[in-house]
Formats: C-alpha cells, sequence, structure tokens
C-alpha cells in the first residue's frame, strides 16, 4: 500500500469520526464514492502538496482505492463540496485547539532579493530581528 493510500485511509476515518451530514443536493443515481472519500482524497492531496488532480490520479496505485471517479466527475463533486469542505477543516480545527496551546505552523522560505542585491536591499533592515537572511 502507498504513503497516498495510507494517508488517504487515515483521514478518511478520522473524517467520519467526526460525524458531519453533508447538506448537498443529491439528486439522480446513488454515486459511487461517498462525500466524505470525496473530502478525504482531496484533503490528501492537500496534505501531500500535490498540486495537479492529474498527478494525484497518477500516483493512485492500480486497486489502491475502491469505487474511485474519473478524474472530471471528482473534480465537479470536489468543487460542490467545498463547504463541506471547509465545515470539516473547522471541526478538525476546534477538536485540536481543546488540547494545545501552541502550534508550529510549517512554511516555505521565500525570497526577499536576488543574491546579486542582497547588500543594497533596505527592506526590514531597521530593527536585527526583522533584517532578512540572504537569499531567502
Amino acid at each position: 500500500m502507498s504513503k497516498l493510500v495510507k494517508s488517504y485511509y487515515k483521514i478518511l476515518q478520522t473524517i467520519e469520526s467526526l460525524h458531519i451530514d453533508c447538506k448537498v443536493n443529491k439528486v439522480g443515481r446513488k454515486p459511487r464514492e461517498s462525500d466524505n472519500e470525496i473530502v478525504a482524497l482531496s484533503l490528501t492531496a492537500e496534505c501531500m502538496s500535490i498540486d495537479s488532480e492529474s498527478l494525484l490520479f497518477q500516483m493512485i496505485p492500480e486497486n489502491g482505492i475502491s469505487n474511485i471517479l474519473e478524474r472530471s466527475q471528482f473534480n465537479k463533486r470536489r468543487r460542490k463540496l467545498f463547504t463541506h469542505t471547509e465545515l470539516i477543516k473547522t471541526k478538525l480545527k476546534h477538536s485540536f485547539v481543546e488540547f494545545e496551546d501552541y502550534f508550529v505552523v510549517d512554511s516555505m522560505p521565500l525570497e526577499i532579493c536576488k543574491m546579486a542585491r542582497h547588500k543594497r536591499i533596505k527592506i526590514c533592515k531597521e530593527r536585527f530581528e526583522t533584517a532578512p537572511e540572504k537569499g531567502f
């Protein structure tokens, strides 16, 4: 089982433990994949920094996830479930907040200026604490 599939099932289990009902209109035939499964796959891709749905579906091994939708159907349902996804994120955030006092937010370094101009830059140099490092 790949790392993506393991993460997917762990996120799906966490979402289902929240017991949140989806309020999206269900007209027509019964979908192959539940709303929580769509949200879990979307959150898994987001957690693993996979921006492209094409890459996501290439990374899923054959028979790794049962009843998986086609890419276009997945995108349509994912967009319809945006409010449901935000509700799940909010519930998860509130469940973390009651146990923790501090959180560490991981971020990527941001290039402030090119190395050729780093001696001439005046951004945030008023105080030593806010002075940028060389490069990033």
